[in-house]
């Protein structure tokens, strides 16, 4: 699946995606809470860094600071939407 397929998927097709992908979809149709759900289930470097990335956008900066960490990565100082695209770009 390319980028801009990914971008054209309804949000009802989340469900076959993989767990960081999902997140990642559902976060984006503006359903946090769904996304955050989807990120936890599944415990793997890769859910663990959009659950980094969930809580950082939440305003969770201590939370989000734990996720990055787990993951050995340094919090984005970049914006949202490109930590977003990024992310989705990186687990296709």
């Amino acid at each position: 699946m390319t980028y801009e397929e990914f971008l054209a998927l309804d949000v009802e097709q989340a469900g076959s995606l993989s767990a960081p992908l999902a997140a990642l979809a559902l976060d984006r149709a503006g359903r946090w809470d769904a996304a955050h759900e989807r990120a936890s289930e599944a415990e793997s470097p890769e859910t663990n860094r959009v659950h980094a990335y969930l809580h950082r956008k939440e305003g969770d900066v201590a939370n989000a600071g734990y996720w990055y960490g787990r993951v050995g990565e340094p919090m984005p100082e970049y914006s949202l939407d490109e930590e977003w695209s990024a992310l989705v770009r990186r687990f296709l």
